[in-house]
Order: structure tokens, then C-alpha cells, then sequence
């Protein structure tokens, strides 16, 4: 499971809720310049989840983004979850649509969802879902919220492709 995004939408705290490991939580962006490395379990499964540099797109420019385009070619993950902020969904989702174009197993969390609706942003999850062709949940991973959901989706996606 290999966790993607821009810098501060909550890549390193939903890597931190899924694997109750620390890695380093900043809001200056670029400052995950490691891939963090951790371990989930979620019922009998067992996931390796890789943290990655924030990414703005698919389309490498930077050495972080170099970083994560290889390691999501060359490890072949069972599933990226593609994190992004629900505050500004809609910046976000050309990397999706580059990710899902790639061919590459993707889920997509919109997080922060409790922020969006503080500001009066109503975000339709199935709609989403709908449109893209595939899984999408939304979380607020900084209070916990939708992660167990997206632990069950994660399994069910894997189980999924696997049969």
C-alpha cells in the first residue's frame, strides 16, 4: 500500500493511524524527503504502507516526485491510495485521473472532509466514485474519523483484484 499526494493533505497521518508508527508530521511543504516504511494489519491481513514525498503531479519534475513515479513502477503495490485535501479537490484530481490513466491501482481519499464542511464544502464520496470508476472514501484522519471505513475498502479493493 504506497501512500501519494501533495504535500500536507495527511499522507504522514493516515500513514501514522494505519501503521501507529511516527513519521515526521509538518506543514512546510516538501519536508517528507524519506520514504517512511511501516505495517499494517487490518483483520488477518497484513499490508507493508509506504510513505511517499509529496508529489504534484505524475509528471516527475522534482527528485521526490522521480522517487515515488519508480517506486510505484517498480515495487508494484496491491493498491495507492491517492490522498488529497477536500478543501481543493478540484487541484487535485488531474494527478488521479494521471494515476488511473497509468493504469495503476488507485484509491482515492479526500481528506479533511470535516474541514471542507466547516467552509461549506459538500463533497458527493459516491458521485465521485461514480464518475471516476473507482474507490473513494472520505476521512478526517486527524480525528480518526473514516479511517476503519477505509481500512475495510482497502481490503475489499485488494481482495478484489487478487481474485
Amino acid at each position: 500500500m504506497v501512500l501519494v499526494g501533495t504535500p500536507n493533505v495527511g499522507k504522514s497521518v493516515i500513514f501514522n493511524r494505519l501503521t501507529g508508527v511516527y513519521a515526521t508530521v509538518s506543514n512546510y511543504p516538501g519536508t517528507t524527503v524519506e520514504v517512511f516504511r511501516g505495517t499494517c494489519r487490518i483483520g488477518e491481513e497484513v499490508f507493508e504502507v509506504v510513505d511517499t514525498p509529496g508529489m504534484y503531479s505524475f509528471m516527475t519534475i522534482t527528485e521526490e516526485e522521480r522517487v515515488t513515479r519508480r517506486l510505484l513502477f517498480s515495487e508494484k503495490p496491491d493498491i495507492i491510495l491517492h490522498v488529497v485535501d477536500a478543501k481543493n479537490l478540484e487541484r487535485m484530481l488531474p494527478m488521479t485521473l494521471q494515476l488511473i490513466e497509468a493504469g495503476l491501482p488507485v484509491m482515492l481519499v479526500v481528506n479533511m472532509m470535516d474541514e471542507a464542511q466547516q467552509i461549506g464544502r459538500e463533497i458527493d464520496i459516491a458521485k465521485l466514485e461514480q464518475l471516476l470508476g473507482i474507490p473513494v472514501v472520505g476521512t478526517a484522519a486527524a480525528i480518526n474519523k473514516g479511517m476503519d471505513l477505509l481500512k475495510k475498502r482497502v481490503v475489499q479493493y485488494v481482495k478484489k483484484r487478487a481474485a
